[in-house]
C-alpha cells in the first residue's frame, strides 16, 4: 500500500521518501495539498503523512476534506509545531498520530505499520 507524504517543503518530501524507501515502502510525495487530491482517488487504500502549516489548503482543512469524502485513509500528522495542543487536536480530529519535525524514522515507520495493519484488519 502506498504512503502519501504531503509537505510543501520539498526537502522533507525527499528525506521522507528516501527513508520510508529503505524499508521496502511505496511513496508518493506531493508539494500541496491540492496537488494530492488532485491525483489520489479518495478511496484510493494507503497512509498519508500530512504536513500542518502549508500555503492554500493546510493539514486540518485537507483532513477535514478526506473525512468528508468518507476516506479511511489513515492520516499521520507531521509537524514543526511545538505547541502541546497540536498532538491533542490531531488525535480528537481522527488522525492516528501526530509526529513533530524531524521525526524519528523508526517511530514513523512503527506508526504506518500498524496503522495500515489496522486498514487491511477493518479496525479503522
Amino acid at each position: 500500500m502506498p504512503i502519501y507524504v504531503v509537505d510543501d517543503d520539498e526537502s522533507v518530501c525527499r528525506a521522507l521518501k528516501t527513508l520510508l524507501m529503505t524499508y521496502d515502502f511505496e511513496v508518493v510525495t506531493f508539494n500541496s495539498a491540492q496537488s494530492f487530491f488532485d491525483t489520489v482517488a479518495h478511496d484510493a487504500p494507503g497512509c498519508l503523512l500530512l504536513d500542518i502549516h502549508m500555503p492554500g489548503l493546510d493539514g486540518w482543512e485537507t483532513q477535514k476534506r478526506i473525512l468528508a469524502s468518507g476516506s479511511k485513509r489513515p492520516i499521520i500528522f507531521i509537524s514543526a509545531e511545538k505547541k502541546d495542543d497540536a498532538t491533542d487536536r490531531a488525535l480528537k480530529v481522527g488522525a492516528v498520530g501526530f509526529l513533530q519535525k524531524p521525526v524519528n524514522g523508526q517511530t514513523l515507520v512503527d506508526l504506518i505499520n500498524v496503522s495500515l495493519e489496522e486498514l487491511v484488519n477493518g479496525k479503522k
